[in-house]
């Protein structure tokens, strides 16, 4: 029998309540783990949940996306059909009776619309049209080496004669051109724009347009000014390829380019000028006045006089007795046509809860097929 003293139960009773205390800490701090635990889980799983319900949902939206741009595409595949259809009916003239000119129209689709509008890009002023091409250059540089020649030789060089006479067209051209640009910018009557501010304009926008960076007139503009601006940038030096390029032009404001949006725009890589009188709406009227030179009552009366299908020939047009009666150089005359062969497209389609919205601008050749130029896709 083994007798314990009191000082031995005193001891074995603290370590028999320190190991208890010990192991309920141990219990606690596992718990705790546990939890951690589970509460990171739940916070994976949640994420994970998440993340997956995003992936769907995105993939969901680029599957409505890419209806809706099919329904664009297949509407641009209709308006090449309509326009090739046209022109073979109507090979030499483009008026506003035909199956284009409708005006914006709706189409009911499944689970969406589209919507669209083609408008004839002859019906206006082609800002591009300022420009010179490089080949032009070429020419005139051969033409003045020819010039000197035939002076140094004494004898006439036909061949020189006949490029001379083939730039001096095109210079001709290029100056109307300019004239009737800042003709129409100073007759929108912007407050603030006179005759002045619209040279200034015209000569930096043929300085953007021209493949050189030698400031060609006073109100010209070249790398140099641009890269003088606070936040710094080039000249193009290249074709427009979108009217709202104006904005980087120097002397050009926002209130002048607003004013000018109903008379201008750009046709992609080509400085063609001809204007086509049978598409030319009333309102329009003021690009007849610049153009030709005429009063702006005068130019109204001649558009609002065309019968639904217009001038049957450009000869048509010009024996409207309000141009008749004025003595027209051929150099203006060879900028009017009753044809055109570039057009724009605006659609929107619809699709759920999906838009997709397409500008395309589209060139009929030769009246046998249709060509897409550009295309900008928008929200």
């Amino acid at each position: 029998m083994i007798i314990l003293r009191g000082s031995d139960c005193g001891a074995n009773t603290h370590l028999y309540f320190h190991s208890y205390n010990h192991i309920r800490a141990q219990r606690g701090v596992a718990l705790i783990t546990v939890l951690l635990i589970v509460a990171l889980a739940a916070i994976l799983a949640t994420q994970m949940n998440a993340r997956l319900m995003l992936q769907m949902q995105r993939t969901t939206n680029i599957g409505l996306n890419q209806q809706a741009y099919w329904y664009a595409m297949g509407a641009e595949a209709f308006v090449k059909r309509v326009l090739l259809d046209v022109s073979k009916k109507e090979p030499d003239s483009t008026n506003l009776s035909q199956l284009w000119a409708q005006g914006e129209m709706s189409f009911p689709v499944e689970s969406g619309a589209i919507t669209g509008e083609i408008t004839d890009l002859q019906a206006c002023f082609n800002l591009n049209a300022l420009r010179v091409d490089k080949n032009d250059k070429g020419n005139s540089r051969n033409n003045n080496a020819s010039k000197r020649n035939s002076i140094r030789n004494n004898s006439p060089q036909q061949g020189g004669n006949k490029n001379n006479t083939k730039q001096s067209s095109k210079d001709k051209s290029n100056n109307l051109a300019k004239t009737a640009l800042v003709e129409l910018i100073t007759n929108l009557d912007v407050e603030g724009i006179s005759q002045f501010e619209a040279e200034y304009m015209v000569d930096a926008l043929s300085d953007w347009l021209d493949e050189d960076t030698v400031i060609a007139s006073a109100g010209g503009a070249e790398d140099n000014d641009y890269a003088a601006k606070e936040f710094a940038y080039l000249a193009a030096n290249n074709y427009l390829a979108s009217v709202n390029e104006l904005r980087l032009i120097e002397h050009f404001t926002v209130p002048v380019i607003a004013a000018m949006r109903d008379y201008v725009c750009v046709l992609p890589n080509s400085n063609l000028f001809k204007i086509n009188v049978n598409t030319l709406k009333t309102e329009q009227a003021l690009l007849l006045q610049v153009s030709l030179g005429i009063s702006l009552a005068d130019a109204e009366q001649v558009l609002s006089s065309r019968d639904d299908k217009g001038f049957k020939t450009i000869d048509d047009f010009f024996k409207a007795p309000e141009l008749a009666r004025i003595k027209l150089s051929s150099d203006k005359k060879q900028h009017f046509v009753v044809d055109s062969e570039y057009f724009q497209l605006k659609t929107t389609a619809s699709f759920n809860d999906s838009y997709f919205s397409l500008i395309s601008i589209m060139q009929v050749i030769d009246n046998k097929k249709v060509e897409v130029l550009s295309r900008t896709i928008s929200r």
